[in-house]
């Protein structure tokens, strides 16, 4: 379902900028991990930006049909993990996106541009 993956990449994608998300990063992992296809990683401001981030994702995703497995850290972190089984969208706060450099951990994987994503 490569197809879907990259659907629900771009929309994440383009709801996270909507929001003004600082970096936004698609990496594809699926060629060396079973976690997902794409991780898609951004980081906001300040919490309201995050909070309103992940808020914009969780609308337009389920808007398209997609709903996420599960979220974690959503009241309490700088970190929300949100798992919709084919994409994982993390979204940092500033400090703690650089505390946790998942761009490091996943550097041997081919970062993906906006526009590969068109369908």
């Amino acid at each position: 379902m490569q197809n879907q993956s990259i659907e629900m990449a771009r929309i994440a994608y383009d709801a996270l900028d909507s929001k003004k998300a600082e970096d936004i990063r698609v990496i594809e992992i699926g060629k060396i991990s079973v976690i997902a296809d794409y991780f898609i990683i951004a980081n906001g401001t300040s919490s309201s930006q995050v909070e309103a981030m992940v808020g914009e994702v969780e609308e337009k995703l389920g808007r398209a049909g997609y709903h996420a497995k599960r979220i974690e850290g959503i009241h309490s972190s700088g970190w929300v993990l949100m798992d919709y089984g084919d994409i994982v969208v993390h979204v940092f706060s500033k400090e703690d996106r650089l505390f946790y450099d998942l761009e490091r951990i996943w550097r041997d994987c081919r970062q993906v541009e906006r526009n590969d994503l068109n369908a």
